[in-house]
């Protein structure tokens, strides 16, 4: 992935993909939504975290910082290999438009351990020994992870550390024994951890031999009841109790007036240091595998972040703790070289050594088109204003899309949009798109809730909110047609971010001679 190139893209999570088992997956249609990203000139297919979801069903919150969501795993593939029957959906099927993950989720699962048992009992030997030998290569995660969720469901969902204390403190012994215990429920977490690899590797053979290219995303932080805390809790910041001293979120700003408090634990950056920062270089490893570069979430906590003493509910407590900078990225780039990294500098009074901190590493920023009808001419996040090294998005996950922000958006916001964008509200998303992908942003990437023209009803996620809504979306084959591609393919070749045939005017002309003759006459 080159972020120094003319490249145009689309976000788009996997679990929004369509499909007959309730969530989207790495099946047939994330192929096909490779082909269209082709048809519609596109070189870049961003996702949302792929990690494993806890209760709240957030990417950005999940069970684990190194396993892939055993939801994302594609059924098909294991009923073509014999280890699965062809699944039977639920009595009145699942419903289109959302996840309903308190459905889909023991229902996928339950799948998964029956191809587990299948692969058990009818696995050729090869296949027998590409899992040995990827459990082998995966170990210094896999194997706490998988008891971890096994130890999870023995205790139905309570948080780890009021397991058994013998359990909660990792005592050698007593985790001997519940591997023992517990072998069949552990090897099926591997078989699915398994599955998740070589799908989302094929996968990304697929979009690599057609151009395009895959964008991950790295949350900053790890939920507290998580494999990464319960395997590791000396790099996280933890009382006696297991729990944490102090907590993650953000101090109060013109949106959230009151802060927000994400709970997740603060790590411990010395201990880290002291290690070389492995933990960070061996989930970088695990992403570079999935995926040709990523996005990483809440950069400017590298530099500096908002510590919020435990026991107050009260964000605005908070303080500002300088991060480790720069020295945790030089560790990773030393061992896995050039990192293909877009910086989430995003927010309010970001100061200036976070963006020092973002150009000493060579990452390009981000910039959010829908933040900049709130201000002035002046804004940074109009078109405009950006430098070629930014990645530009029309809004992302935690905006509304761009119908909606002109359904939904003030008076004042929607008239200075109108006048900036030269458009009227039916072809407002378009009008978006063309103002990012006409930029000298090198990278521009557009939600496909835009590209469709879709409403505030099919917005992915309101930022500081719980509610079902979130991170459910999905969409429909019928929805799309032929439009959207052939549009978006005419946009990114009059822009310079795909093939110029795609406008179809023919061969791209040449308006001059070649070096060695003459230009034409002016006479």
């Amino acid at each position: 992935m080159n972020l120094n190139e003319r490249t145009a893209g689309v976000l788009l999570h996997v679990t929004s993909l369509p499909g007959p088992y309730g969530i989207g997956d790495f099946g047939p249609s994330a192929y096909h939504f490779v082909d269209w990203l082709v048809a519609g000139g596109q070189k870049l297919w961003q996702w949302l975290p792929t990690a494993q979801v806890g209760v709240s069903y957030s990417p950005y919150y999940a069970l684990s910082a190194f396993a892939g969501s055993p939801l994302m795993v594609a059924l098909e593939p294991l009923v073509q290999r014999g280890w699965l029957a062809p699944p039977e959906p639920p009595p009145g099927g699942f419903g289109r438009g959302r996840v309903d993950f308190p459905r889909v989720v023991p229902w996928r699962m339950d799948q998964l351990r029956r191809a587990a048992h299948g692969f058990r009992s009818c696995a050729t030997a090869a296949e027998r020994e590409a899992f040995a030998v990827w459990c082998k290569a995966e170990e210094g995660w896999l194997s706490d992870y998988a008891l971890f969720m096994a130890l999870e469901a023995v205790h139905e969902g309570k948080y780890w550390w009021d397991w058994p204390r013998a359990i909660a403190r990792r005592d050698p012994n007593a985790l001997e024994a519940a591997r023992e215990a517990h072998a069949d429920e552990i090897e099926v977490w591997k078989f699915a951890q398994w599955c998740f690899d070589w799908q989302c590797s094929a996968l990304k053979a697929y979009a690599t031999d057609r151009g395009v290219s895959l964008i991950g995303d790295i949350p900053i932080y790890v939920a507290p009841h998580s494999a990464d805390v319960w395997a590791r809790p000396d790099l996280f910041q933890l009382g006696e109790d297991f729990q944490p001293t102090v907590i993650a979120g953000c101090p109060p700003d013109p949106i959230m007036t009151s802060g927000q408090h994400w709970g997740n634990p603060l790590y411990r950056w010395d201990q880290m240091e002291a290690e070389g920062f492995a933990w960070w270089i061996e989930r970088t490893r695990r992403l570079l595998f999935q995926t040709h570069g990523f996005r990483i979430d809440h950069f400017r906590a590298f530099e500096s972040y908002w510590e919020i003493p435990a026991e107050t509910p009260e964000p605005r407590l908070g303080r500002w703790v300088k991060g480790p900078g720069k020295a945790v990225f030089d560790a990773i780039s030393a061992a896995l070289g050039p990192l293909p990294i877009v910086a989430e500098d995003l927010g309010f009074s970001i100061p200036p050594e976070v963006h020092a901190l973002r150009d000493a590493c060579g990452f390009p920023g981000m910039k959010i088109l829908l933040y900049g009808f709130g201000g002035g001419a002046d804004s940074e996040f109009l078109p405009h204003a950006y430098t070629r090294d930014v990645v530009a998005y029309t809004g992302n996950h935690d905006n509304d899309t761009a119908r909606g922000f002109w359904n939904t958006g003030s008076a004042r916001d929607r008239a200075f949009a109108g006048a900036y964008l030269a458009c009227t509200d039916h072809d407002v998303h378009w009008a978006m798109i063309r103002a990012v992908a006409n930029s000298v942003a090198n990278t521009v990437i557009y939600p496909l809730q835009d590209v469709l023209g879709l409403d505030e009803t099919h917005r992915m996620n309101v930022a500081g909110t719980v509610g079902s809504s979130n991170w459910s979306w999905r969409f429909d084959w019928d929805m799309v047609g032929p439009e959207p591609a052939r549009v978006l393919g005419m946009i990114a070749a009059a822009s310079g971010r795909g093939p110029y045939e795609k406008l179809g005017l023919g061969p791209a002309p040449t308006f001059f001679p070649p070096d060695d003759t003459d230009p034409p006459s002016t006479k």
